[in-house]
């Protein structure tokens, strides 16, 4: 292997670690969502404003964190998002202390608009550390280690934060056994925080290298808004509203469905241990997928994986028992491809740049703050098997957005034609 070669896979080693970080907190969400639920005598709909809060950031910051990168380059932008990912994470003890439901909400804030930063930057640079046909591999991939990541993080979040404290009480919640909880969640942020620290020196390290390795980020003028102009950005943009909407919604619900009495019956901090299986097969998925990826299309993938979890999601609305948990856990391998493929077919489909259009992309991970609360409001409503629903109308809306990317031709950001071959 040439010098220039194993700079770039080391430099894509590098980018790979901060898929696993971000996936690894964002999954964290799921049992603390449980947690303050019980902490603070929240509804589903009140407890879902971690999710809102935590993916708001996504459109907020999506688009001056581009502005950031293309002032600061890559390898310094991300480590300032790591900083602000760090700063958020210690801000949690403060919220705690003060038992404020609402200080907690501002500190995943901005962890997530640290994370939103390498969102905008690491996804491009996973896309491009090689040759172009082999794309949708290296970004399937680089998203296993997502997938690994979102496997820990409920893995230990269930583990510190769903055993003892108001879990214990059988009755009326004491303060302290909610004080005992609330420590907990400080012990979670912490190791994440220590987490943070080693790979913000590792990135530091690795900058140089980063830089060197990948074309230059897009300049400032090079705006989102010019991506609303190509129909496939915008597309690509709706697809992945709903896609984030949908896989974050089936996460926040299911420790709240595999512990109600018609499905599973069982504790709350069994039922987040659960949770893992969820996203773990995600990560399997996401590893099967990247083969798959390099024999079949990637649009006609795409239909089949958003066909099969709709019919899923279908069946957690009308079953109970282990049907709906078996249904709602197993979406988590047909979502393993979804967002890899949807990133890439709209940059190869879009007319605007590829700067521009990832920029828009990003913006539509919002979806994850505003479909899980909206699932939230149709449990307190009327039932948490329903709210399934929600998610199913998203994965049919994929599908046919994979249907009509099948069919549609591929174009360069120069605006010339080529030839889909996948």
């Amino acid at each position: 292997m040439s010098t220039a070669k194993r700079s770039v896979l080391a430099a894509f080693v590098a980018v790979t670690t901060l898929f696993f970080a971000w996936g690894f907190i964002t999954s964290l969400i799921d049992p603390l969502i449980a947690s303050v639920r019980e902490i603070f005598g929240l509804s589903y709909t009140e407890s879902m404003l971690t999710q809102f809060a935590f993916f708001t950031a996504y459109g907020v910051v999506s688009i001056p964190g581009a502005a950031l990168i293309a002032r600061l380059g890559y390898g310094r932008s991300i480590i300032l998002s790591l900083l602000a990912m760090l700063a958020g994470c210690l801000f949690i003890p403060v919220a705690t202390s003060l038992q404020q439901y609402a200080l907690v909400l501002v500190a995943l804030f901005v962890i997530a608009s640290g994370i939103t930063v390498l969102q905008v930057a690491a996804n491009p640079l996973a896309a491009v550390l090689g040759v172009p046909e082999r794309t949708h591999f290296r970004l399937t991939f680089s998203q296993a280690f997502n997938s690994l990541g979102t496997v820990l993080g409920p893995w230990l979040g269930s583990v510190l934060m769903l055993r003892g404290g108001v879990f214990d009480s059988q009755g009326g919640v004491a303060a302290a056994m909610r004080d005992a909880s609330l420590r907990k969640i400080d012990t979670s942020f912490l190791i994440i925080a220590a987490m943070l620290a080693v790979l913000t020196v590792f990135i530091w390290r690795s900058r140089r290298l980063i830089e060197s390795s990948a074309p230059p980020p897009a300049k400032t003028e090079d705006s989102v808004f010019s991506a609303l102009t190509s129909r496939w950005a915008v597309l690509g943009a709706i697809a992945i509203f709903l896609y984030v909407g949908a896989e974050v919604s089936i996460g926040s619900n299911l420790i709240f469905l595999l512990h109600r009495p018609d499905v599973l019956n069982v504790s709350i901090a069994d039922a987040g241990a659960m949770v893992p299986y969820y996203w773990g097969g995600a990560m399997v998925g996401r590893f099967i997928g990247s083969a798959l990826l390099t024999r079949i299309k990637a649009s006609g993938l795409l239909a089949v994986f958003a066909g099969i979890n709709a019919a899923l999601c279908l069946a957690v609305s009308l079953g109970t028992g282990q049907v709906a948990a078996g249904a709602a856990i197993g979406a988590g391998l047909f979502n393993s491809i979804m967002f890899p493929t949807m990133f890439t077919i709209t940059l190869e489909r879009s007319t605007a740049s590829s700067a521009a259009t990832s920029g828009l992309l990003c913006v539509a991970i919002i979806g994850g703050a505003l479909l899980p609360p909206t699932t939230g409001y149709i449990a307190d409503k009327s039932d948490i098997h329903l709210a399934f629903l929600l998610p199913m109308v998203a994965y049919v809306l994929i599908c046919v957005f994979a249907s009509g990317a099948t069919r549609a031709r591929i174009v360069n950001v120069e605006g010339t034609l080529e030839t889909a071959a996948h």
